[in-house]
């Protein structure tokens, strides 16, 4: 009986350790988007300062930035279109997090190489400086 009861407790305990509920996975997949959100408006930030004696190229880096917020919000409604409540399943907010994280690091990926630069000798480096 001993046996029996301590193996109940124990397994109840890796429950509440490795269980989480929806709503804790809802929060935890929109962390994950935040955090990629907040690298992306820091990376953004850093080009600005990197390369701001070139005007042309700024003006050009902050409206395309605005149009791929509008792609990125189009590109959502394309994977998600609004539909009824529950269309989705209880998964939804976990899905839509998770594909705009995905978004988000892929402009990250992008916007980096003006931050890490090219190697010398690339001739379509356009606006990227060369590394050091």
């Amino acid at each position: 009986m001993k046996k029996i009861v301590l193996l109940m407790s124990f397994s109840l305990t890796l429950c509440h350790l490795f269980g989480q509920t929806q709503l804790e996975l809802n929060n935890k997949a929109n962390e994950d988007f935040l955090k990629a959100d907040k690298e992306l408006n820091s990376v953004y930030k850093a080009i600005l300062k990197e390369y701001k004696t070139d005007t042309a190229f700024i003006e050009n880096l902050k409206a395309s930035q605005l149009l791929w917020i509008q792609f990125r919000d189009a590109e959502m409604l394309v994977k998600y279109p609004n539909r009824e409540i529950g269309y989705y399943g209880s998964v939804q907010p976990i899905c839509w997090s998770t594909y705009k994280t995905e978004l988000t690091q892929d402009r990250i990926s992008k916007l980096k190489q003006w931050l890490d630069g090219e190697e010398e000798g690339d001739v379509c480096a356009g606006t990227v400086k060369t590394k050091d």
